[in-house]
């Protein structure tokens, strides 16, 4: 059984920076990627963010890239996800989970355990 624990979220005015956190349970959160997803109110799910299992591949929708970043410390079994020049746009509920391998993924199929997610808001 893995939990996954969202933090950091917050509001903050468009233009400004947010870094979110997730950290996992477990002994095996090293060899499996993670993902990034977000929700927002009237909309379906879709995906944000996505690393491998060693941190050394990555993925990103094409509407935060360049503005967000996704990392990983195995020792600490935890990802982030560093959001910078935010837009009313990225408001959303945003979701940690985690892969069913250990190669990026932006499928939500491909991730079996979910966290509760960290309600993000951007003011205009």
């Amino acid at each position: 059984q893995v939990q996954l624990v969202e933090s950091g979220g917050g509001l903050v005015q468009a233009g400004g920076s947010l870094r979110l956190s997730c950290a996992a349970s477990g002994r095996t959160f090293s060899v499996y990627a993670m993902g990034w997803f977000r929700q927002a109110p009237g909309k379906e799910r879709e995906f944000v963010a996505a690393i491998n299992w060693s941190g050394y591949s990555t993925l990103y929708a094409d509407s935060v890239k360049g503005r967000f970043a996704i990392s990983r410390d195995n020792a600490k079994n935890t990802v982030y996800l560093q959001m910078n020049s935010l837009k009313p746009e990225d408001t959303a509920n945003y979701y940690c989970a985690k892969a069913t391998t250990g190669v990026v993924a932006s499928a939500p199929f491909k991730y079996d355990y979910w966290g509760q997610g960290t309600q993000v808001t951007v003011s205009s």
